[in-house]
């Protein structure tokens, strides 16, 4: 009876084949344009086929290589520090109570409910007189203001659920702080580190406004690059440059899609000790 009801019905698959519809249908255009010489409407396929677009990308003496290189270095730079920061202020937060705390959760979410603009103009005069603007490390500094709070807030949920007896008991059978951080912490939290991970990653990878303020044009990223081709209406280059832009989101949620299921990350990983 149970395995009866928990068949798909009919009209589920044809609202998720919808939805898959609605969502892949706009993006073909985009897939199509960078193998287009030349397309002009009415046409529902392109007159002229060519591969222009990838061989401009696959030319070192172009700048592409060396924006998607910076941004993936300044994207996983800034994922590996937002974890060493969010998840022990995600534990302090989801696991203690103490006097404030409401007010530091308030100051830790400040930079994504202020403007950015309003956030990062400020951050940019404190930059220069630092010697900070115009640099690949103030990039990824400012890249951190977004980043953290969204590791922060996703690890406190995760530890919020966390049950801490688990490791005074690997403790009284004579485990390190060490090896009980590896065997039992690190496992439970493992879902919650990687889905924290993934959202800062993502978020400091397509960062377009706070790059190009502290970036000042000199740090050159694939999202500086792609907003220029797409200001020149070179739908061609454009739209071959916003393949390469998705293909990590898509990338990533392809491999972190069983972190995304639902299930509880805080005693998830015990199952496997």
């Amino acid at each position: 009876m149970e395995l009866e009801e928990n068949k798909a019905n009919p009209i589920h698959w044809i609202m998720y084949l919808g939805i898959l519809v609605a969502v892949i249908s706009p993006l073909i255009p985009q897939f199509v344009w960078p193998f287009a010489k030349s397309w002009f409407f009415p046409d529902v396929l392109p007159s002229v086929w060519g591969v222009r677009a990838w061989e401009y990308i696959g030319n070192p003496n172009n700048q592409v290589l060396e924006a998607v290189f910076n941004s993936l270095i300044i994207a996983v730079i800034v994922t590996v520090i937002s974890i060493l920061l969010g998840v022990p202020a995600g534990r302090a937060l989801g696991m203690y109570r103490f006097r404030g705390k409401g007010l530091i959760e308030l100051l830790i979410l400040a930079p994504s409910i202020i403007p950015s603009l309003a956030v990062t103009m400020g951050i940019h005069v404190i930059f220069i007189r630092l010697g900070l603007a115009d640099t690949m490390f103030g990039v990824i500094l400012v890249h951190l203001i977004p980043t953290i709070p969204y590791m922060t807030i996703s690890m406190s949920g995760v530890f919020a659920n966390y049950d801490p007896d688990f490791e005074e008991q690997a403790k009284s059978l004579g485990a390190s702080t060490f090896k009980t951080f590896f065997l039992i912490t690190l496992p439970a939290v493992f879902p919650g580190i990687v889905t924290g991970a993934m959202f800062a990653f993502l978020i400091s990878w397509e960062q377009y406004l706070l790059t190009v303020l502290i970036g000042g044009g000199r740090v050159l990223t694939l999202p500086l690059l792609l907003f220029s081709f797409a200001s020149s209406r070179d739908n061609t280059l454009t739209s071959a440059l916003s393949i390469i832009f998705l293909l990590p989101a898509i990338l990533i949620l392809f491999f972190t899609s069983k972190f995304l299921s639902g299930k509880s990350s805080g005693m998830g990983g015990f199952g496997n000790i």
